[in-house]
């Protein structure tokens, strides 16, 4: 499925009716996934209708329904070439990106 395409509140809409029907796939309730992710029941509501929660609550949903991997590959370095690494190590050290001017 291609999401390059669409609006921010599109693609919240998208996953969280994701999250919502991987947890009715498990057969569990809001209130068992709360219980087990350590949130509370109207966060995990919450997050399944869409609603502002924190990144962490997500993290610990997804965790328990055994879907972790994912989150971790979301901002993983593309890494094609020996190139690509040599930049990726050079940028591991904390440094400032210059602003280019505005008549650029």
């Amino acid at each position: 499925m291609d999401l390059e395409f669409k609006r921010p509140d599109e693609l919240v809409k998208l996953l969280c009716e994701r999250l919502r029907k991987e947890r009715l796939a498990q057969q569990m309730t809001q209130s068992e996934l709360a219980g087990r992710a350590g949130i509370g029941v109207n966060t995990l509501s919450n997050l399944e209708a869409g609603r502002n929660v924190s990144f962490e609550s997500l993290v610990r949903a997804a965790m328990v329904l055994g879907r972790l991997g994912e989150l971790e590959a979301l901002f993983m370095p593309k890494l094609e070439s020996l190139d690509d690494i040599v930049r990726y190590e050079k940028s591991a050290s904390r440094q400032r990106i210059k602003r280019k001017p505005h008549n650029a």
